[in-house]
């Protein structure tokens, strides 16, 4: 059920007249677990709920589908005709100016625009101001309570351990020069999940030797997999949340190289993927410690100013990270000004990697992850481990 007094609290801290949800055809996921609706029930007519942040409550729905809101608070509203809808509409936002929805200006933060552009238009011409409700998306689902927290940070431990043994399985391999694939390492890896009591529901770690990591989202196959031989350059990329309702992902990405004495080249980009990391989590540090904002497009550039520096722009082809939640992409702000410019605040609770890349098409690749947490005293917590040197395997 929707935390009605919450909200209201979130939108007059945020000077917001009010929070507008509206669907049709189950389009807007946002706004069924925000209001704690059902999501697989029939929504074949439009239906609209007001929170204001003062006041009660007032759904308008359609007089086919009259109880479709029933189970949220407030005075319901019927209509049949659009020119009905429109008259409820009015009447719902009464004396309201600012109106948040699910839409994001310039499409910066598309995560959140699932309001259709027609819709948008439509309430506009009714003379409010629509404003984007991203922060509010944020605060709903994507700041961790305590348990949901120690989720996160446990499925780390299994995660890690994991990680650690699929190497030694290459490593093993390798040594008693018995063939292994990129696929059956991954195939490993979602076994053990499931001993652990993990899942990744149904979405696969990647696994990918030299050539195959310049792909971010290589995906290993019995077809595309092949023997894993010495010399190999190794990309494991894993995530997994505990199999139960409201785990909370955990996500790293660890390289390593098959042998004692890497390629130059390798050390070198793994060097700076490292750096740029470090300069991102020393950016974050330092606001949170000063009190002072951050956005998340700002520590994308902090982290994505060290590769280029470096003379690497064209090889970092994807923002720097991303929310971490029940989904393994949540719905927070993400670490970017590159795919997006992702405008929303860091604020305590959220949950988000870091992960820069160097890709090198046809020849190799490097991407270092850690999962970094903002506890609810502003404190900046990095969960689990960092790699600092590459995993050098059966050396």
């Amino acid at each position: 059920m929707a935390d009605i007094a919450r909200i209201q609290q979130e939108l007059r801290a945020a000077g917001i007249d009010g929070w507008l949800f509206y669907d049709f055809h189950n389009r807007d996921g946002i706004a069924y677990r925000v209001l704690g609706l059902d999501s697989g029930a029939m929504a074949t007519r439009r239906w609209f709920y007001w929170i204001p942040a003062e006041g009660e409550p007032a759904g308008l729905v359609s007089k086919v589908e009259a109880d479709r809101l029933d189970a949220l608070p407030g005075t319901k509203h019927r209509y049949l005709s659009w020119q009905e809808l429109h008259a409820g509409l009015r009447s719902i936002l009464g004396s309201a100016r600012t109106v948040a929805m699910q839409f994001s200006p310039m499409a910066n933060i598309p995560y959140v625009s699932v309001v259709d552009a027609g819709t948008i238009d439509l309430i506009r011409s009714f003379g409010y101001e629509v404003v984007s409700s991203a922060d509010l998306v944020q605060t709903f689902e994507a700041v961790l309570d305590e348990v949901a927290y120690r989720s996160h940070a446990e499925a780390g431990l299994r995660v890690h351990a994991i990680k650690d043994e699929a190497f030694r399985l290459i490593g093993d391999a390798v040594s008693a020069g018995r063939d292994l694939t990129q696929y059956e390492v991954q195939q490993f890896i979602v076994r053990r999940f499931h001993e652990e009591g993990l899942t990744d529901d149904g979405d696969h770690p990647i696994v990918g030797s030299d050539e195959q990591q310049a792909n971010p989202h290589f995906e290993p196959t019995p077809e595309n997999s092949r023997p894993i031989r010495p010399g190999d350059r190794i990309l494991i990329d894993l995530w997994a949340r505990f199999a139960r309702p409201g785990s909370i992902y955990y996500d790293i990405t660890w390289c390593g190289y098959v042998g004692e004495d890497p390629p130059q080249e390798y050390v070198k980009i793994f060097d700076i993927v490292c750096k740029a990391r470090d300069a991102a989590l020393d950016l974050v540090r330092q606001r949170f410690a000063a009190g002072e904002p951050l956005h998340g497009w700002e520590v994308d550039d902090a982290c994505r100013s060290v590769v280029w520096e470096a003379g690497y722009c064209d090889h970092f082809i994807h923002r720097t990270g991303h929310s971490i939640g029940e989904s393994v992409h949540g719905n927070g702000v993400n670490i970017d000004n590159l795919e997006t410019r992702d405008d929303r605040l860091l604020v305590p609770g959220i949950c988000f990697s870091i992960e820069p890349g160097i890709y090198i098409s046809g020849e190799m690749a490097v991407r270092t992850e850690i999962d970094v947490f903002i506890t609810p005293s502003g404190s900046v917590e990095v969960v689990g481990p960092i790699q600092r040197e590459l995993v050098l395997i059966g050396a």
